[in-house]
């Protein structure tokens, strides 16, 4: 941890009960043991409070070394909410407004129907835009840059009419972040790592690693843990595991952190940052964080009730076990990853608890639920 950054506390300070914590522990370690999942990683807090953080497992996929302290994990969609808090930064500034259209700031994308979108849509995947591009594997294979991928978004056309239903999509972010970097004038890396990052002090978040990581002789990336990717995606140079990806920096998957720092994250948005810099305000966490669908007239009724989202933030959905599990209150909100991630936060009970694999568990998320379940069993 930096220097300007609170000590780890001990369970019960964190009122955290030792013997159900490390019942948690040895549930995810067996997982890890018994070949379940490759590596691992658990953290929570409440308050002001950070327990530190376990490690299980591998460094890589068929390797010996055991996980490092200091393991980089590729978070997959975590990325999300990280970009829409930074997009909400700009709406606190006066730069941007929610009811603005994305060809305010892209003019392009007006394409095929798609001038009514807002940014409210991109930030509740209300937007009708697709999760992925039809040709996704293909710019990819192409080692496309960021730009690609906001170019073929602005010719797709919308999968529903804007506003009128909820389906997940990952476009809305490529295009909610090339909107952070017209307006900003720098990228939507470089402006996350300014104004989120470096005040948070997590220092070992990226969204997108540099040319130096991969350089000197311990390189950052050793660090990077390695990803159990689908079949299709085996020996690909396009992959999780690929340089290209890792240094690709996608607004809607592409941060490569620890647990330590999302923790760090977490504990801003419950209004404790470890550094005391609060960087988003209680009126926009607040709105980040309530329904965003409830005013959404034309959403339909059954997805505003039972599958709320807030301004890039998934709300939980108290009938649905994935990833989430099946304790926490309809108040608690977080985001999970592709690639085996979960982190959520309970603002009623000021806890939050983060959980990085590297086994893909979609649609499910069955063993993040478990383990999910037996952290939030242990708050008391």
């Amino acid at each position: 941890m930096s220097s300007d950054a609170r000590p780890f506390a001990a369970p019960v300070e964190a009122g955290i009960s030792e013997d159900r914590w490390s019942a948690a522990s040895g549930l995810l370690a067996g997982f890890c043991s018994d070949g379940t999942i490759s590596s691992a990683t658990m953290i929570a807090g409440r308050g002001e409070a950070l327990v530190q953080p376990q490690f299980f497992g591998r460094q890589t996929l068929n390797g010996e070394e055991p996980l490092r302290d200091d393991a980089l994990f590729l978070v997959a969609s975590i990325t999300k909410p990280i970009v829409a808090s930074a997009a909400l930064l700009l709406v606190e500034r006066g730069q941007l407004t929610l009811p603005d259209k994305v060809t305010d700031y892209i003019p392009e994308f007006s394409r095929n129907g798609k001038s009514g979108v807002r940014l409210r849509h991109l930030l509740t995947h209300t937007s009708g835009l697709p999760d992925m591009l039809p040709n996704n594997v293909e710019l990819r294979k192409q080692h496309s840059p960021l730009s690609a991928f906001v170019d073929e978004t602005c010719e797709v056309e919308l999968e529903f009419p804007v506003g009128r239903a909820v389906r997940y999509q990952s476009m809305g972010l490529a295009i909610l972040g090339e909107i952070i970097q017209r307006v900003s004038g720098v990228s939507c890396a470089e402006f996350v790592r300014r104004e989120i990052f470096e005040p948070l002090g997590m220092v070992d978040s990226w969204l997108g690693l540099p040319e130096s990581a991969f350089a000197g002789d311990a390189p950052i990336v050793n660090r990077v843990t390695e990803v159990l990717v689908p079949d299709e995606m085996i020996g690909e140079d396009w992959n999780w595991n690929s340089r290209y990806w890792r240094m690709l920096g996608a607004p809607w998957g592409g941060l490569i952190t620890t647990p330590v720092d999302l923790a760090r994250f977490c504990q801003m948005m419950l209004g404790h940052p470890a550094t005391g810099l609060q960087i988003l305000s209680p009126a926009t966490i607040a709105a980040a964080t309530r329904n965003q669908l409830e005013v959404m007239a034309d959403v339909p009724e059954v997805d505003r009730r039972t599958r709320p989202w807030g301004l890039g933030w998934r709300l939980n959905w108290p009938a649905h076990s994935a990833n989430f599990g099946d304790f926490l209150g309809s108040r608690t909100y977080g985001h999970w990853g592709a690639t085996g991630t979960v982190l959520w936060i309970d603002p009623e009970q000021e806890s939050f608890a983060v959980i990085l694999t590297t086994k893909p568990q979609e649609p499910h998320g069955t063993w993040l639920a478990k383990v999910s379940n037996a952290i939030t069993a242990s708050f008391v």
